[in-house]
Formats: C-alpha cells, sequence, structure tokens
C-alpha cells in the first residue's frame, strides 16, 4: 500500500467498527498494536492513540489478569454507528435531494475568537459552507442543536430550513462556496490508490488483508466525512465520488474473507461487562 497510513486515531476507529461494533466483547490491547503493525503504525503511536481515547470518554478499559482489554463507551458506539450509516446506507452520491437547505447564521463578539474557530470547524465537519461571513449553508436538514449546545452558543446562532428561488443558480452558489475542486481531488486520489486491492487476488496474505481493510475504511471515512453530500445534480458532469464509491465497495469485497479470516487468529476478545 502506497501513501501516508491515516491518523491513528482514525485507524482505531475503524478497526472498532470492524471488530468491536455490535459484538459485545473488549479487545486485547496487544491484538491492537499486532494489527496495526502490518498497517504501517508503530506500537507507541498505537498506545498513544489508545490512551487518548480513554482519556476522551471514547473507550473504556479493563484488566482480567494482567492483560488490558478495552471497550465502546456510549459515545463511541455513536460514532462508530454514524460511520456504518455513512458507509453502507447514505454512500456518498446524494441523487435525493429535495431542494431544501438549512442556513445557519451567527454573531460573536470580537473576542470569542477561540469559540469562533470551535463553530467554524463543527459546521464544517456538519457539511456547511460559508455562504457569506456569518452565514453558513448546508443541503438538506441538518440537526445542529447539539453542536450549538455543545459550545455554548444557542444565543448567538439562529437557523432556518429554506428553498432557492426558482432563477438561482446553484450550481454557481455550490462552486463559490465549497472547494469542489478538492473534494474531487480526494476521491479521485482514493481511486487511484485502491483500484488494483478491487481485483480478486490483489493481495499475498490474509494478514495483509486484514491491515489493508482496516486502511480502506479508514480511508473512505476520512473522503466521505469531509463529503458535504452536495447534490449531485448541481456537480459537474464528471463528479468521481460514485467512481471511488464502486471502487471502495469492490476492495472492501475482495479483502472480506482474508481479512475475517486474519482477525480470528490475531485478535483477541473477552466479554464486555
Amino acid at each position: 500500500m502506497t501513501g501516508p497510513a491515516p491518523r491513528p486515531q482514525s485507524l482505531l476507529l475503524s478497526f472498532l467498527g470492524d471488530e468491536v461494533l455490535g459484538r459485545g466483547v473488549c479487545v486485547y490491547t496487544g491484538s491492537v498494536i499486532e494489527v496495526f503493525r502490518r498497517a504501517g503504525v508503530g506500537e507507541q503511536a498505537t498506545r498513544s492513540a489508545l490512551t487518548r481515547m480513554v482519556g476522551r470518554g471514547l473507550l473504556s478499559r479493563r484488566r482480567a489478569g494482567r492483560r488490558t482489554y478495552v471497550g465502546l463507551t456510549d459515545r463511541s458506539e455513536a460514532i462508530l454507528r454514524d460511520g456504518e450509516r455513512r458507509i453502507w446506507r447514505t454512500g456518498a452520491v446524494n441523487r435525493d435531494w429535495d431542494g431544501t437547505w438549512t442556513l445557519l447564521g451567527f454573531s460573536l463578539p470580537e473576542s470569542w475568537q477561540r469559540q469562533r474557530h470551535d463553530l467554524r470547524s463543527q459546521l464544517t465537519w456538519a457539511g456547511f459552507g460559508a455562504l457569506f461571513n456569518g452565514l453558513w449553508i448546508a443541503p438538506g436538514e441538518v440537526d445542529v442543536s447539539g453542536i450549538v449546545a455543545e459550545l455554548g452558543l444557542a444565543a448567538h446562532v439562529k437557523v432556518f430550513r429554506a428553498h432557492a428561488d426558482a432563477g438561482m443558480d446553484i450550481a454557481e452558489m455550490i462552486d463559490d462556496t465549497w472547494d469542489l475542486h478538492e473534494l474531487a481531488s480526494r476521491y479521485r486520489d482514493f481511486e487511484t490508490r485502491w483500484r488494483r486491492y478491487s481485483v480478486e487476488g490483489a493481495f499475498l496474505a490474509a494478514e495483509d488483508a486484514l491491515a489493508l481493510r482496516l486502511r480502506l475504511t479508514a480511508e473512505w471515512l476520512q473522503v466521505i466525512r469531509g463529503d458535504p453530500r452536495l447534490p449531485v445534480r448541481h456537480l459537474p458532469a464528471d463528479w468521481p465520488a460514485a467512481g471511488a464509491e464502486q471502487t471502495f465497495r469492490a476492495a472492501h469485497a475482495v479483502l472480506e474473507a482474508p481479512a475475517r479470516d486474519a482477525a480470528r487468529r490475531l485478535i483477541e476478545t473477552i466479554p464486555a461487562a
């Protein structure tokens, strides 16, 4: 596999989604270290990621004998369920947009630089783009109540649902609001990297398939979580999301059986308490 591996935390979330979510188990940290070593991540980086995620309430830790195991928390399970939905149900191509936009306006004191940065970061993650200064927009009905409440900005934010006027050039507005070139490049780069693994026999051993599937899922999640799922009918005709998604699904199907076989041999679990 060419190219840098995703950040250890991104890999760890993908690992937990594949091997822990919905199974009622905790996983031995030594197993995580071994799988990540095969994916190109060193032991210290893996241990640091595990420690950080425990500290952030994304992992629970328990001992069994002399071994340490980690399991999901309510918070990490919610994140993983959202990732599962984005990958397998929502998809990368928005063909069902009904014309609704979510508009969010905010006005913060000049001295609130940190709050402004945090809000913009969260809005970008939620699929919003800056239409004008202080006015952000996202396709569809996006619930931002959790973001606003967490940041303590309810008194400074107003949210509306809207439809564009008939004469509005939506494609031009989208091009002005989002960096379509950057987003398309991510899809094309993903497809280029993973196309060869979408063909049967593209790997050497089951252990390779396990590490590759881990990186495949983590990289795909990074791409689609950065995509606001803009309505495809207002995007360029050669929009690459569909081709990239087809490559992801084909590569995942090729890697799935040998990866499961390797996981049974390499990953030790115990029942969650």
